[in-house]
């Protein structure tokens, strides 16, 4: 089977180490290895962001409720900053983190930015700041809410770029990115969804404040909203505010997705979900819990699923899954006998069918069958097994378990 067309192909997978020849090259997911130098420990550095946000060559990530701007399903458009200079004044990063927390004042309203980094592969035209040289790119919201003038603005930001026959792309999973682009908008999205969802403090319920250039939230000590409503300017103590930090951070979920194999090598277990498309068939998966490690998950998940029975579980590789805030840990087990290959599907109820498939008709399915959950298999696909596409983690894994070279010599001894 060839190498899946939409998968990233980093630098570092080509590069021949001790690791790579005793296990083989490193398998990079759709969303991963972005070409972007997140330089997280400059997102407190306001001198160096209020330079970048205005460099000419600096690209601006739109998003409309997670929707991102595109010229077309298949790519992105970057803005310029005069295109959104209404969102973002000149004066954005003049005051340091220490001086916007003393100041916050609660009724005024900003549009979510986020640095994501520099992409150091493209020189010409770009920032230099110490010995950092690269394009910065920034996420920003432009979804019309918060105060009337932000409102305002975000509409006739978004009127201009629709002007131009720029749209917003609306799709459940977005597949048809570049990898780097696809990079680029998932470390967006997941970082914009969060700090979407914590514009109050989980704590005490007050509003927080974007600070670390879109990646963290304070809840700061005092509000001079509060003055105006003839409140003390102080805000209730809050145990937020006690801790060493006095922020709350982007949450990431680690799930696990596995393909499991038979006891002798040949089939492979595959569940269907109960929205998904007729034929349409995949890798088991669930939510990481609290003190368990990745190998005991992927055992639970299995067994309380499928029925199944694991023994040996390996991890393969992992995805970042930007809906919202899954980071896809991706394994291989194998049952140890037949005896505990027997499907029951009464534990959790959460599968619809469970099947082990022949590697077969799982090799067939990845030649012509597979799609994403939104186009399925219609009434016109007239193949049998339907799977997952090459930029899901679980095609991946499937591909891993049909080829794996310790799977292949251990199927032709029997």
């Amino acid at each position: 089977m060839s190498a899946p067309s939409q998968i990233p192909n980093p630098a570092h997978t080509l590069a021949e180490s001790m690791l790579s020849r005793r296990f083989g090259k490193e398998t990079v997911n759709y969303f991963s290895s972005s070409p972007i130098n997140r330089l997280s420990f400059l997102r407190n550095d306001h001198p160096f962001l209020s330079s970048a946000l205005k460099h000419p060559s600096t690209q601006f990530l739109l998003l409309n409720n997670l929707a991102p701007l595109t010229r077309s399903p298949a790519e992105v458009y970057y803005a310029k900053y005069d295109e959104v200079r209404s969102l973002i004044p000149n004066d954005t990063f003049d005051q340091s983190e220490e001086e916007l927390i003393k100041g916050f004042d609660s009724r005024k309203t900003h549009a979510n930015l986020i640095f994501l980094g520099l992409d150091e592969s493209r020189k010409e035209g770009s920032m230099t700041h110490k010995i950092y040289t690269g394009i910065p790119f920034f996420a920003i919201d432009v979804t019309p809410k918060g105060s009337a003038a932000q409102q305002t603005a975000c509409k006739d930001i978004i009127s201009a770029m629709e002007e131009k026959g720029l749209s917003f792309f609306q799709t459940r999973v977005i597949s048809t990115f570049t990898p780097d682009e696809a990079a680029i908008y998932a470390q967006a999205r997941a970082l914009m969804d969060w700090n979407t969802r914590n514009t109050f403090c989980g704590t005490c319920g007050h509003r927080t404040l974007s600070v670390n250039a879109g990646t963290k939230r304070a809840c700061p000590p005092t509000d001079e909203a509060r003055t105006a409503e003839g409140l003390p300017q102080d805000r209730p103590e809050c145990n937020t505010r006690t801790t060493l930090s006095n922020l709350s951070f982007p949450r990431t979920d680690p799930t696990i997705i596995v393909a499991v194999v038979s006891a002798d090598g040949k089939r492979i277990l595959l569940g269907r979900g109960k929205r998904f498309p007729p034929k349409w068939y995949s890798t088991l998966a669930g939510f990481i819990e609290p003190a368990e490690s990745i190998e005991d998950a992927v055992r639970r998940e299995v067994w309380e699923e499928a029925g199944v029975t694991l023994s040996r579980v390996l991890i393969h590789s992992s995805q970042p899954w930007p809906y919202p805030a899954n980071l896809m840990i991706g394994a291989i087990a194998q049952c140890s006998d037949a005896a505990h290959e027997k499907i029951n599907l009464e534990h959790d109820p959460e599968l619809e069918d469970a099947r082990w498939f022949e590697i077969e008709e799982v090799e067939e399915a990845l030649r012509i069958g597979t799609s994403d959950l939104s186009s399925g298999a219609g009434p016109e696909y007239k193949g049998g097994l339907r799977l997952p596409p090459e930029t899901a983690i679980a095609n991946q894994l499937i591909r891993a378990a049909v080829n794996a070279d310790y799977f292949q010599s251990e199927r032709s001894k029997m």
